[in-house]
């Protein structure tokens, strides 16, 4: 296995976890069996530039994502990733429910998350969370 490729993997992993879809609506979105998904996610199988290219637009992230943090990364550990912060049910419902609006509302409460955290000196990114 490449690090590369699992690198790739775990980005889709944690974009497909954090949009809330399963193996299998992710694969039924691309065109593909969720046993495919499944090898992409633990790098057993490579993704073409056009997949990961169809993966981004189903996922709503661009390319790039897939690549954030990649020479990083000194090593990379066979075991699965530990917890990510902040990935309670709470946070997921809050995700889904912001993917779920249009491009304008989803636009505008972003506009207004940042706006209070810029009114609130007290409150820093990364630290906004109990």
């Amino acid at each position: 296995m490449d690090l590369i490729d699992i690198h790739l993997g775990r980005r889709l992993r944690r974009r497909r976890r954090i949009l809330g879809l399963t193996q299998q609506q992710l694969a039924g979105a691309c065109g593909v069996r969720f046993q495919q998904i499944q090898k992409y996610e633990c790098a057993a199988n490579r993704m073409s530039a056009a997949r990961l290219w169809q993966l981004a637009e189903v996922l709503e992230v661009p390319v790039s994502y897939f690549y954030e943090g990649l020479g990083q990364e000194t090593h990379v550990d066979k075991d699965p990733e530990p917890p990510e912060p902040h990935q309670g049910k709470e946070t997921k419902d809050l995700i889904q429910a912001f993917y779920s609006l249009s491009e304008r509302p989803r636009q505008r409460l972003l506009d207004l998350a940042k706006s209070l955290n810029e009114t609130d000196p007290e409150v820093s990114v990364g630290h906004a969370f109990p």
